[in-house]
């Protein structure tokens, strides 16, 4: 038999033959492996449509599946029999209901097509911590809505390094830091008719960095801007919150949030920066306004910079207190003062949100301002067995007076961000705030992970 090197034919046929197997279970086993990143969901109950998942209110969320209706909620599903099958049918409640897609850490294009061909349909659609993406989308009987927008996604793990984000026991459950998508869906008749995911990466990503007036807050009644602006914003934009309750620009940054942050952006991204509540608790030698937060803030922004980021700084939020003349009184020292400061020395965008809300509040009055924080009497919630009077945290009227604050600053500064607005948005004068008795968000479940563990 003839011979190659010492080999024979057979051999070397043999041989080949086993390397080639391999690269099959290498490659199965890679594909396998593999995270999907795009879906596309049909919630018509009665017809396979090509291209899309066909999703039945009795399909549970599973790490098997990565996809389905999670945290006990149980829609139930509707078939209108039009010759329009992604428009056909869709899933619904009388109750807010979840939706949850497994997916790697990153930012998503999101399309949902919301209505009915026989009723009104009201839609709110919320994401991960109570994110509002879409607020009272109403639609008429045979009539739909195209709902866009882009959501971010995160892992506590900060990828190529062995570290990872810090967290607070209460974030361990948080919808914020876990590896799916969850969508809330809630409303006056919400209907669901298809939903798809796409990854992207060139979506410009707006970090945040604060405490609990910024963070996403969990549940009702409280609500921080943060999670507001998602709303005002149009696909090609996405909020990433990183801030968290009790933070400092210290905790910030020891808990590894900052390397997060820097470990996810890209050139062109921003990084909102809104501190002071917490930092003027700490009374080391080194601490106060014109000394270690100064020289944190100038860090972050110097860090965020080096990047090719471009950072904001933000005021901090006055807290509810009034003088006796009826006008706020300055509770955060030279905090809002040495924002400014670092903010004009290093010529960075500054939004004077501290500025804004006393004006705010002065507009309202001692006793109307209290319809912007978390103070209500007992029983007001189920379970609430005590009063609640929190002059520091909002509500979400309040947190959405607050968001237009924001986006009234990114006007004022002229960003690039101005183009990802959606269209529609009036001025906004926090002088002539919005009416209380015409504002309304359906409240969402207890954190379904707490309820349900």
């Amino acid at each position: 038999m003839a011979q190659i090197g010492g080999l024979t034919v057979k051999m070397i046929m043999m041989r080949t033959f086993k390397i080639l197997i391999l690269l099959l279970i290498i490659g199965s086993t890679f594909c396998a492996n593999a995270q999907r990143t795009n879906y596309k969901f049909s919630f018509n109950p009665a017809l396979e449509i090509q291209g899309y998942i066909r999703v039945t209110p009795d399909m549970k969320y599973s790490p098997e599946t990565g996809y389905g209706f999670d945290f006990g909620t149980i829609p139930f599903a509707v078939d209108r029999g039009s010759k329009k099958p992604l428009l056909s049918g869709f899933c619904t409640s009388d109750k807010p209901f979840f939706f949850s897609v497994n997916l790697p850490e990153g930012n998503y294009n999101v399309k949902i097509i919301t209505g009915d061909q026989k009723e009104p349909s009201i839609t709110t659609v919320r994401a991960e911590s109570r994110r509002l993406l879409f607020e009272k989308i109403k639609t008429e009987p045979g009539k739909f809505q195209t709902l866009n927008t882009t959501v971010n996604i995160r892992v506590p793990q900060i990828a190529g390094t062995n570290d990872e984000v810090k967290r607070k026991p209460r974030e361990l459950n948080k919808l914020d830091w876990d590896n799916k998508l969850t969508f809330e869906f809630t409303d006056k008749h919400p209907c669901i008719c298809a939903l798809e995911i796409e990854k992207v990466k060139d979506a410009v990503t707006i970090f945040l960095a604060g405490n609990s007036t910024v963070v996403d807050q969990d549940d009702d009644p409280w609500a921080s801007w943060g999670q507001i602006i998602p709303r005002f914003l149009k696909q090609g934009a996405v909020v990433s919150n990183q801030a968290e309750s009790g933070l400092s620009l210290g905790s910030f940054l020891s808990s590894n949030r900052l390397e997060k942050v820097l470990n996810m952006m890209n050139p062109g991204d921003y990084l909102f920066i809104e501190f002071g509540h917490n930092d003027q608790k700490e009374k080391g030698p080194d601490d106060g306004a014109f000394k270690s937060y100064s020289e944190r803030m100038r860090l972050f922004v110097t860090e965020f910079r080096k990047k090719g980021g471009i950072p904001v700084i933000v005021s901090p939020a006055n807290r509810r207190s009034f003088g006796d003349d009826g006008k706020i009184t300055n509770s955060l020292g030279d905090y809002p003062a040495a924002a400014k400061k670092v903010a004009e020395e290093l010529n960075v965008p500054f939004i004077d949100l501290n500025a804004m809300t006393k004006t705010l509040y002065e507009s309202l009055g001692p006793d109307n301002s209290k319809e912007l924080f978390v103070i209500y009497p007992a029983n007001t919630f189920p379970d609430q067995k005590e009063a609640l009077n929190d002059n520091t945290h909002f509500n979400s009227y309040g947190a959405y007076e607050l968001a237009k604050c924001i986006m009234e600053g990114i006007k004022d500064n002229n960003l690039g961000l101005k183009k990802y607005f959606i269209k529609g948005i009036p001025a906004y004068d926090p002088g002539k705030p919005d009416k209380f008795e015409e504002f309304s968000l359906p409240l969402s479940p207890h954190s379904p992970v707490i309820v349900l563990n």
